[in-house]
């Protein structure tokens, strides 16, 4: 289980930065790899999607625009507050005390909320995210990565600074892989993201039906 010190830390970071990320745009990347996970779905005819880590609501009322049934948590009472004044099913919730029936979703969206996890609690975060998807279903997990570190990032813009996991690619890879089926991964460098020294590192995987 995620400290309730860390949780409780991620959280007020984050209620301090609630409006700047409302009123921030959204890299063009980020859409891309959205819009992406979006056809996947649809393809697979899911209609029911949760998003971890879902700061303001961005993402959620996009799903919810297509047609989906969406569902979406954060720590941040703050994000949450936003996430309800745009009419979302918001909850505030944390990674690894999901608060929902098993099989309860046909997709799952995490972007850049991940890498928030403990390396050591992520097997357990990841178990159950596996538990709430359907057989079959599809989780989209994006994280900042491509060098090894994991600590409390002291140069961080945000108040008080958050904790931060980074894989490498085949490190993450092998973790991700007792839980999901790889249906396929990517890794864009850090030099075609617009600034900063890490790569992102998006992978599309799949419950097992059995």
């Amino acid at each position: 289980m995620i400290s309730n010190k860390l949780k409780s830390s991620l959280a007020e970071a984050y209620n301090q930065q609630s409006k700047q990320r409302d009123d921030s745009g959204i890299s063009p990347w980020k859409i891309e790899e959205r819009d992406q996970f979006l056809a996947h779905i649809q393809n697979q005819n899911a209609t029911s999607i949760l998003e971890l880590g879902c700061g303001p609501g961005r993402d959620s009322l996009f799903f919810k625009e297509q047609g989906f049934e969406e569902t979406c948590i954060d720590i941040s009472p703050s994000m949450i507050k936003l996430c309800k004044e745009k009419g979302l099913n918001a909850h505030v919730m944390s990674f690894d005390s999901l608060e929902f029936e098993d099989h309860s979703f046909d997709a799952i969206w995490a972007l850049n909320t991940l890498l928030h996890v403990p390396k050591a609690n992520l097997p357990y975060v990841l178990k159950e995210i596996q538990r709430t998807l359907k057989p079959g279903g599809s989780f989209f997990m994006g994280v900042y990565g491509g060098v090894t570190h994991e600590g409390v990032w002291e140069e961080d813009f945000h108040e008080p600074p958050r904790y931060f996991s980074f894989y490498l690619i085949d490190d993450l890879l092998e973790m991700v892989q007792a839980y999901f089926e790889v249906e396929s991964y990517h890794e864009i460098p850090a030099d075609q993201l617009g600034g900063g020294k890490h790569s992102f590192q998006a992978l599309l995987l799949r419950k097992s039906v059995t």
